[in-house]
């Protein structure tokens, strides 16, 4: 008996040495094994240090850095943000169909959208909200508000607002609905013969909704089209494909995924008819297209079926799925890059080789590939879209920034729609220089101040010269350099007259008419659009593009 357990004990030591010695085989003794480590570490954390630790957050922080460290998609969600995350993603929920902010610490309604309770109940934008259900919501955070405002749908909400230009505050009761965003913002025809879309999002219905919007406009006459696709962050997948689909034959292939999980890799074509497979499309795209966008955008350029003007994409060739976890909680996860008809895949920031301090690069001239077009034309790989036509970004001033964010445009534009009930015909508005001089005075009287980059530079450069003592020598130079920066800051309000009065002018216009009045002025000055229906009135340079060089 004691041989044979000595056996057994130099048995078990073997085993021991030549697992401590050699690589694990299975990739899942890893996973086990850091696993037990963050379990005894939290452990040991919540029981010994000094002070008192809240499990969750510090639960929450250390999920949070681990999908950090993989990809800005990829993200948790546990089940109180669930509603949000819903929204977010399928652009549905019961409520009163408004968007709620908050501007210079008033809470106020930001956009009731059109044919909703909000909308039906009289609510305007700029509105302040006062009381929900009784319950003073003044200086509580907008999700406290937004909580009270939805509820199950064919229940009552009773609203207290108080609106510029009245005496008395107003109290409203709203019967709550299923709210369903619609994706197209505006839909319209700019002249005779060119239509105009203006798609915001991917959510449900996205493509029956443009699939419409296109029919209706070829009704009117359009035998041309824009499609804006600039600032849409993209959404779901097959409304993208559905889209494309509008536009070229049944069977062609739209999109492709590629991941890890190979049952998990499929190929997009379109199932059905197309609505028109001829007329000419112009899509707009900007930093600010994404995703959904770009498949969209890049599927109609590789089949030379549109031309894209305006700027680079923002370049998110990454897919993500949601993946139930316990306790009702959800992950959503990068599980695949997706390529588009030519064969490229679009990815701008290569997240699987992170630099020694975290950050990502993006992908190198050097390393991109070239692709063909249907015709042959040239397009490259790992760096969004590039843009048939490209249009120079437009850069706000400092001031007229400094007057967006800080609310004081939005305010105003309240104000001036309170003392204007009368919507003015918004294709030919304009302010007077008289109403613009009154909403600087308006500032004046709010102290309305705000820094500009020189004005801060110029001010480390005298810190700067202090420090190295040679601010005796240059002092008479550093004044005169910071009075003539001041001087000029005071002269903004002319300098960028305008930019600023172009800005208030939107900001009224969506006051008055919500998406449809501000894209109705949008259109008629937006130089993007401008280009667009020049080159579409240019056939020969029009086709010159789709054709191989």
């Amino acid at each position: 008996m004691l041989r044979k357990t000595k056996w057994i004990l130099f048995s078990a030591a073997g085993v021991a040495i030549i697992l401590a010695f050699s690589k694990p085989a299975d990739p899942y003794f890893e996973i086990a094994k850091n696993l037990d480590i963050f379990a005894t570490l939290f452990k040991e954390v919540n029981a010994y240090y000094v002070d008192e630790v809240d499990p969750r957050k510090l639960i929450r922080k250390g999920i949070d850095g681990m999908l950090e460290s993989l990809d800005p998609y990829t993200d948790f969600i546990p089940e109180e943000e669930l509603e949000g995350f819903r929204i977010t993603t399928t652009g549905q929920y019961a409520g009163i169909g408004a968007l709620i902010g908050v501007i210079n610490k008033k809470t106020v309604i930001t956009h009731p959208y059109k044919n909703f309770p909000a909308y039906k109940a009289g609510l305007k934008v700029g509105d302040e909200i006062i009381a929900v259900d009784g319950v003073e919501v003044q200086g509580k955070p907008t999700s406290e508000v937004s909580t009270l405002l939805k509820g199950a749908a064919k229940t009552d909400v009773e609203i207290k607002v108080r609106r510029p230009g009245l005496k008395n505050d107003l109290t409203l009761k709203i019967k709550r609905e299923r709210i369903t965003i619609r994706n197209v913002a505006y839909a319209g025809m700019l002249d005779d013969e060119i239509g105009y879309i203006k798609l915001d999002d991917f959510t449900p219905g996205a493509g029956k909704e443009v699939g419409d919007a296109t029919t209706r406009l070829k009704q009117q006459g359009a035998k041309k089209l824009i499609l804006d696709l600039r600032d849409n962050p993209g959404g779901m997948l097959h409304e993208a494909v559905n889209i494309v689909n509008l536009f070229i034959p049944k069977g062609k292939e739209v999109v492709s995924m590629r991941g890890k999980v190979a049952e998990w890799n499929k190929t997009y074509t379109t199932l059905n008819n197309p609505v028109d497979t001829e007329i000419p499309i112009v899509v707009l795209t900007g930093e600010g297209s994404a995703s959904a966008s770009e498949i969209v955008a890049g599927a109609l350029q590789d089949y030379d079926r549109a031309v894209l003007v305006g700027r680079k994409t923002f370049g998110k060739g990454l897919v993500q799925a949601t993946r139930q976890l316990s306790y009702n909680a959800q992950l959503k996860v990068t599980t695949a890059k997706y390529y588009i008809p030519s064969g490229r895949c679009i990815q701008e920031l290569d997240y699987s080789h992170r630099n020694a301090d975290g950050t990502v690069d993006k992908v190198a001239d050097s390393l991109k590939t070239e692709f063909k077009t249907s015709s042959g034309r040239k397009v490259f790989d790992g760096g969004g879209l590039d843009p048939d036509i490209n249009v120079e970004p437009e850069y706000l001033g400092t001031i007229t920034a400094a007057l967006i964010s800080g609310g004081h445009i939005f305010e105003y534009a309240t104000k001036y729609c309170g003392e204007h009930p009368a919507q003015p015909d918004l294709k030919t508005f304009t302010l007077s220089g008289a109403e613009y001089d009154k909403f600087v005075a308006w500032l004046k009287d709010r102290k309305f101040s705000y820094n500009t980059p020189l004005e801060a530079e110029t001010k480390q450069l005298i810190e700067a010269a202090k420090q190295e003592r040679y601010y005796g020598e240059l002092s008479k130079d550093l004044e005169s350099l910071k009075n003539k920066v001041e001087g000029n800051k005071q002269a903004d309000f002319t300098r960028f007259k305008e930019e600023i009065s172009e800005v208030l002018e939107q900001q009224i216009a969506f006051h008055y008419a919500l998406n449809e009045g501000q894209a109705i002025l949008a259109t008629t000055r937006d130089k993007t659009i401008a280009q667009s229906i020049s080159l579409l009135k240019d056939v020969q340079s029009y086709r010159k593009i789709l054709t191989p060089q």
